[in-house]
């Protein structure tokens, strides 16, 4: 018999929520930069590194040396790339505000559904276990 986890219940929603968070000082840092000479933006596909978190999952088991160490994680850090440039400025920058702001808006928005979901998941399991 398995017991519930969280790991179970919660899946892949709890590294959704973090990998969007990283995603959105990566675009943040890009905003932040926009006049600045030389700056070049940077940004990582969401997707690919959910995937490999999946595929980390299922294929790598860490030999940790004590129970209360953490276990290991690839972070989107990992994944960061320079941003193709649209048109990029005389001065070298890559940032174009317009579509880093288009970028932000749709992250935060997928953060938001994502800690919504969670949400929902942890007032169920709450009142699960509440008898409710």
């Amino acid at each position: 018999m398995s017991a519930l986890g969280f790991n179970n219940s919660l899946g892949i929603h709890p590294t959704a929520l973090t990998t969007r968070a990283e995603r959105s000082e990566v675009l943040a840092n890009n905003l932040a930069n926009s006049d600045t000479p030389g700056f070049k933006a940077r940004d990582f596909d969401f997707q690919a590194v959910l995937r490999g978190e999946v595929e980390q999952r299922r294929s790598l088991s860490v030999n940790r040396t004590n129970a209360r160490h953490l276990e290991g994680r690839a972070t989107a850090e990992q994944q960061l790339d320079f941003r193709v440039p649209h048109q990029p400025a005389i001065d070298g920058n890559t940032v174009d505000p317009h579509y880093e702001h288009a970028q932000f808006t749709e992250n935060a928005l997928s953060y938001d559904a994502s800690f919504e979901f969670l949400n929902s998941k942890f007032m169920g399991l709450r009142n699960a276990l509440r008898g409710e």
